[in-house]
């Protein structure tokens, strides 16, 4: 009788140190998890986090007797979303602006931002010192992806770059940003030859990286997806791919035989619905993606209807930076009625695309084209901007948050890592208020923020937006001082 129950006992005990509670460092506990991927929301969830990774999601009930942690989140029935991506921002305005555009980190993880693509300014060394300064948790920000510096041709309107004026230039560009083991690659087109925009093009993607960039005039889109352009960045571009006799204009501004202006009059008269629906169904096809960047096209295009000189957000913003924007907004004020009047109408006409891309199944990326330069279009607000923007103009509500969250590591291939709320997904996490597969609005109101397992609540997010206000405050006083 003795011996049966040591027995039985000996038996049980593999069960009572299974049921005994793992450990965690943080447990969320009572959220919706939002399932972007599938569009739907699952109450009554637990999550549990240990370092930078999701380790278990469940069951509030089941969790709880699975699960403890040190820090627990009482999320109280509000909506757990995979950190936002803003997959095209710039960070530049010379050596003078760097501290300034190191204040604009915060600003992202303060707004749910927990990832952005760097699509090149002019401090591209600087980028990747912060990009490796993050990643060894020297530096708070988001994560950084980063092209490094951009290809261009020879003397560009555009600092920072890689000049190039030759297949040997190219080849030693692309080594240099293997050397610097950049995210991807970044092409513009201000001086670069034509040819040698394909040829850079082709280059990247036989070294093994994605390549984006602005698509020469004298170029088809065709002609630059043929070569490995994997991303299309500002939906203008995805609308000259509609035009019936895009071939024909870009031969003859390639001849000199039209100037831009002229140009892009013909695209905005020749756009076809069933030409441009040929060229999505093609880019989807080959898995090429588009970001619109609408937001930054819409405030420029409106600045006669809204100068944005009184915008609050402009409290973060450092006086060096915001001396960028002056430029834009001068030759903006310069338009006649009727140049004024083309300009919300193109707008109209290019945002009229975007449903269209989505219908013919092409990946659509949220990106803002914010930082320097681009006047009023705010790091951290401009990504939900831009995600309003996109239901506006024809998305629903879960295919822009899509966009904002999985479209990004789709495109560089980590969508085992990110863009769910699943265990073996990093812990970069939204808490919101409201359920933004019903209201996309619902991103704007964050609660908690948790970045590779960090958890900021409302009060640490908000003294960070503090910090960055007090910062921009002393700037704004060093240089009325300095002003003649």
């Amino acid at each position: 009788m003795f011996s049966r129950t040591l027995l039985s006992l000996a038996l049980a005990l593999p069960a009572i140190a299974q049921a005994a509670p793992q450990t965690a460092d943080v447990l969320i506990r009572h959220a919706v998890v939002i399932d972007v991927e599938h569009a739907r929301a699952i109450p009554g969830q637990s999550v549990a986090i240990r370092g930078e990774a999701i380790v278990a999601v469940g069951p509030d009930a089941a969790m709880q007797a699975q699960w403890t942690a040190a820090r627990q989140v009482e999320a109280a029935g509000r909506y757990l979303i995979p950190g936002l991506w803003d997959m095209h921002v710039h960070f530049g305005g010379g050596p003078a602006l760097v501290e300034e555009n190191k204040a604009l980190l915060p600003l992202y993880i303060a707004h749910g931002i927990t990832t952005v693509r760097d699509a090149s300014g002019d401090l591209p060394q600087q980028v990747l010192e912060w990009r490796g300064d993050i990643a060894a948790g020297t530096l708070f920000g988001p994560r950084l992806l980063t092209s490094g510096a951009k290809i261009e041709g020879i003397k560009p309107v555009w600092k920072g770059t890689l000049e190039v004026g030759s297949e040997a230039d190219v080849d030693a560009a692309i080594a240099q940003l293997q050397r610097d083991r950049v995210d991807f690659v970044k092409i513009t087109d201000s001086t670069l030859k034509p040819p040698l925009f394909l040829y850079a093009a082709r280059a990247a993607r036989k070294a093994g990286l994605k390549a984006s960039g602005h698509i020469p005039m004298a170029l088809t889109v065709e002609q630059a997806v043929d070569a490995g352009l994997a991303s299309i960045e500002h939906l203008d571009y995805a609308f000259k791919a509609g035009s019936r006799d895009e071939a024909a204009i870009a031969a003859d501004f390639a001849a000199g035989r039209i100037d831009r202006a002229q140009a892009n009059q013909r695209i905005d008269a020749s756009f076809d619905r069933p030409t441009a629906m040929t060229a999505y169904r093609d880019f989807a096809r080959r898995g090429v993606f588009v970001t619109p960047t609408l937001n930054g096209g819409r405030i420029l295009d409106f600045l006669d209807q809204d100068d944005h000189h009184a915008d609050p957000y402009l409290a973060y913003i450092g006086p060096g930076l915001r001396a960028t924007y002056a430029w834009r907004v001068e030759r903006a004020a310069k338009a006649t009625p009727a140049q004024i009047a083309a300009r919300h109408q193109h707008y109209h006409d290019v945002a009229a695309v975007l449903p269209m891309l989505q219908q013919a199944g092409v990946t659509i990326i949220a990106g803002t084209d914010a930082g320097f330069l681009n006047s009023f279009n705010f790091p951290g607000i401009g990504l939900h901007q831009e995600m309003q923007l996109f239901v506006r103009e024809g998305l629903t509500a879960p295919q822009a948050l899509a966009a904002a969250t999985r479209a990004g590591p789709a495109w560089f291939g980590t969508l085992d890592r990110y863009g769910a709320v699943e265990a073996g997904k990093a812990a970069d996490l939204v808490l919101l208020d409201a359920n933004p597969l019903q209201d996309i609005r619902a991103t704007e109101r964050i609660n908690t923020v948790i970045v590779r397992g960090t958890v900021l609540d409302r009060a640490a997010l908000d003294a960070l937006l503090q910090q960055v206000r007090g910062q921009v405050q002393q700037w704004n006083a060093e240089a009325a001082k300095a002003a003649p």
